[in-house]
């Protein structure tokens, strides 16, 4: 994955604070031990100038330099049960002065063998996904709280079941998405009228998803697309970087979320640029989650062959039924 600069230097500013923190209390917790038992202090004072004994030890030719480290280790061995014995009897674990970390693989440096460690790349997934989640505003969308009692429980005439019955089946499928992700075989297409909880269930995958430490993307299709137009045409130069940073995220993310597919305005720029977006996504093999009022039919006639195939056979096609939610609970 191609790293954003400005966004890992913010997930490595979020490890240092991190880490920060872990020092402090660390800190917090030897003052707290050496003023209730200064034994303790005693005995960490003397494993550190041991360590310097230790060596010179190790580049002296005593004699007896056998039997002097035999006797240190005796000595550093006694020391160590000393001390354990003095944390518990005071009400304290073993391992209470031990250095605290936060990721016990690269012990809070954010490398390992000269890659980011996962702590740091978790921490750039979630910068990435508040850089580019601009309809997540820290609202209450979670699946806990997705009501299918605003749905009818009585079928409409011909059909053979409710709203409440198809919704259901859309609700699960989404929390599997979310619950499974990233061992998911397909993409989804979220499709129906307007107000029937498309954009709060995609919401609804997009944090369970983030929350494990992956990379999402959410945009309206009108401005994810502009940002190709944008990257490409631009005549400021930071505007088109800004733009092709957008593009490049969208590209690589984990989990990229197109929102109101068909609201964007037709050009050939814009089908292109949504062309590119998913195919690069299909190759890839990354996940893309696209919401949309359009019928098949609508979209076959707004959009090319090349793109309405690759929807129609990578897409789990999951359709909204029902009554306008916002409408239905502003009559109520």
């Amino acid at each position: 994955m191609a790293y954003d600069g400005k966004l890992l230097a913010r997930a490595r500013t979020r490890l240092e604070e991190l880490r920060a923190d872990n020092q402090a209390e660390q800190r917090r917790r030897l003052a707290l031990a050496y003023g209730r038992v200064p034994e303790i202090e005693r005995i960490d004072a003397r494993l550190r100038s041991q360590m310097a004994q230790l060596a010179r030890l190790a580049v002296s030719r005593a004699p007896d330099l056998t039997e002097r480290l035999a006797a240190l280790k005796k000595e550093n061995l006694d020391l160590q049960m000393r001390r354990a014995e003095l944390l518990v009897k005071n009400g304290w674990t073993p391992e209470y002065l031990d250095e605290i970390v936060s990721c016990p693989i690269c012990r809070d440096s954010g490398t390992v063998e000269g890659r980011p460690c996962s702590c740091l790349v978790k921490l750039y997934n979630q910068e990435l996904t508040k850089e580019l989640g601009v309809l997540l505003r820290g609202g209450d969308e979670s699946f806990e709280r997705f009501d299918l009692n605003l749905y009818s429980a009585v079928p409409e005439p011909g059909q053979s079941s409710s709203a409440r019955e198809a919704m259901a089946l859309v609700y699960d499928s989404c929390r599997k998405f979310a619950d499974n992700f990233p061992q998911v075989s397909a993409s989804l297409l979220l499709q129906g009228g307007t107000g029937l909880g498309k954009t709060y269930l995609s919401a609804c995958i997009a944090r369970v998803v983030a929350a494990k430490g992956f990379s999402v993307c959410y945009d309206t299709a009108s401005s994810a697309l502009d940002a190709f137009e944008r990257q490409k045409f631009a005549r400021d130069p930071a505007e088109a970087e800004a733009a092709g940073a957008r593009v490049r995220r969208m590209l690589s993310c984990d989990l990229m979320i197109l929102d109101d597919l068909g609201t964007e305005m037709l050009t050939p720029m814009s089908v292109s640029a949504l062309y590119t977006l998913l195919n690069s996504r299909l190759t890839e093999d990354r996940r893309t989650i696209i919401s949309t009022n359009l019928s098949n039919e609508e979209l076959a006639r707004r959009y090319t062959p090349q793109i309405c195939s690759r929807i129609a056979g990578e897409f789990i096609h999951l359709p909204f039924v029902g009554r306008d939610i916002r409408l239905l609970k502003k009559n109520t």
